[in-house]
């Protein structure tokens, strides 16, 4: 699909028939367009202005792109220029770091499992209730930031190995408590 401001109003080519854009969006396509058209017919018009318009033109069709959730393209009616307008919020097209990422994860793993073990055979000392609350701080507190980084790119895999740290530590303590008793 392709945006383009025609005689002073804004068109989608390629578009559905059946397509129905938000009110709010759809006047200001058609504010946004006349005012191209006007601008493109003028032939003393400054840098700034069509810039402006330019960038208006761009956050537009960017709003258009998230509401009917695909990829379209955009026609700068001032500079003739045709761009590529993705969905926000799109991942980016390059390869996933699997290597990279997993070795991450892994260490990450490793230290919360570390972590959680030492601290709850530190706290079971004094008390094993102690160490329960403490247990249940831990991964109360590690919840909202892992839920709210595993789409981040890089913090994602983080968020992975805390993932897998927090449960690996439970049951390792558990299968510690349930183990033969130490003299």
């Amino acid at each position: 699909m392709e945006l383009r401001a025609d005689r002073g109003r804004a068109v989608l080519v390629g578009a559905p028939e059946t397509l129905e854009l938000p009110p709010a969006l759809a006047g200001a396509l058609d504010e946004w367009a006349e005012i191209a058209t006007a601008l493109s017919e003028e032939t003393d018009t400054d840098h700034e202005t069509v810039a402006l318009v330019s960038a208006r033109g761009r956050q537009l069709a960017s709003r258009l792109a998230a509401t009917i959730g695909t990829d379209i393209s955009y026609t700068d009616p001032v500079r003739g220029i045709v761009e590529r307008v993705p969905v926000p919020n799109q991942p980016p097209d390059e390869p996933t770091p699997w290597v990279t990422g997993l070795t991450v994860s892994a260490f990450t793993a490793v230290v919360v499992l570390t972590t959680i073990v030492t601290l709850t055979a530190g706290l079971a000392d004094v008390d094993p209730l102690l160490a329960l609350f403490g247990n249940l701080a831990v991964g109360a507190g590690l919840a909202p930031s892992v839920w709210m980084s595993r789409r981040t790119p890089f913090w994602r895999w983080i968020a992975y190995g805390v993932m897998a740290g927090v449960p690996t530590a439970w049951l390792t303590l558990l299968l510690t408590t349930l183990g033969p008793p130490t003299p």
